[in-house]
């Protein structure tokens, strides 16, 4: 499951895997109906290398579809561009937390004010910003943020609760390896927000946000403040 992740992540974790219930382990060695699969599940560590990392931003777990989840917190598969010619793709609208991200950094780069209305992104020009998904994924890692959900499977909604503890000592583990390296905590949602309560977490810098689901993250002042430096939908 690992052997493909950045040679500077594999100590680390390979320690995290063995916080993992054997019986979970097992589970995840033998199942194949679970996304994403084990040969994506860690992608989000093969493609930042440790020593670039500044950031870990966590989700709740993956998108609840297997052709969305990409073993990446918050980048959704089924969506290939994010513009159209008249503003937001058909696939970020139906997207909620991605659309309200969007609609966050074009605030952030002053293109939007508060007229938030399909309306006033199709009058945007934005040839000039990246357009697709993997493009999106890509800054967020040219700014050190490893994407990870709380819970790295989905089964069924129904299990979610069960994975994201099933996790919670490999989170644990990778917060323990992480704690003397400058790196800040992105905590999207509630689930995420649990991190505080773990003791590895005790010495991180963290930055508590709402799920992006939520319309007041696109006018979160804490949002704004982190994100809008990155230019994260700049070229």
């Amino acid at each position: 499951m690992i052997s493909q992740i950045h040679p500077s992540w594999h100590p680390i974790v390979e320690e995290a895997m063995r916080a993992l219930d054997p019986a979970y382990l097992k589970f995840l060695e033998t199942d194949e109906n679970y996304f994403p699969d084990r040969e994506n599940l860690f992608n989000a560590f093969k493609t930042l290398p440790l020593e670039k990392a500044r950031y870990i931003l966590f989700g709740q777990d993956p998108y609840p579809r297997r052709e969305s989840a990409l073993g990446y917190a918050f980048i959704d598969g089924k969506v290939g561009r994010i513009f159209e010619q008249r503003g937001l793709s058909k696939a970020v609208n139906r997207a909620t937390s991605l659309r309200n991200f969007i609609k966050m950094v074009l605030l952030c780069e002053g293109e939007l004010k508060e007229d938030l209305s399909k309306e006033a992104i199709a009058r945007i020009d934005t040839s000039k910003y990246i357009q697709s998904i993997h493009q999106l994924r890509q800054n967020f890692e040219k700014n050190g943020i490893l994407l990870l959900n709380m819970g790295l499977i989905f089964t069924d909604k129904k299990e979610s609760r069960k994975h994201i503890k099933a996790w919670r000592g490999f989170i644990a583990s990778l917060l323990r390896s992480l704690q003397n390296r400058d790196i800040s905590l992105i905590l999207f949602g509630k689930a995420a927000a649990e991190i505080e309560q773990f003791t590895e977490a005790k010495g991180y810098e963290k930055m508590i946000l709402p799920h992006p689901y939520n319309l007041s993250f696109i006018t979160d002042e804490r949002a704004h403040r982190l994100f809008g430096p990155m230019h994260l939908l700049n070229r």
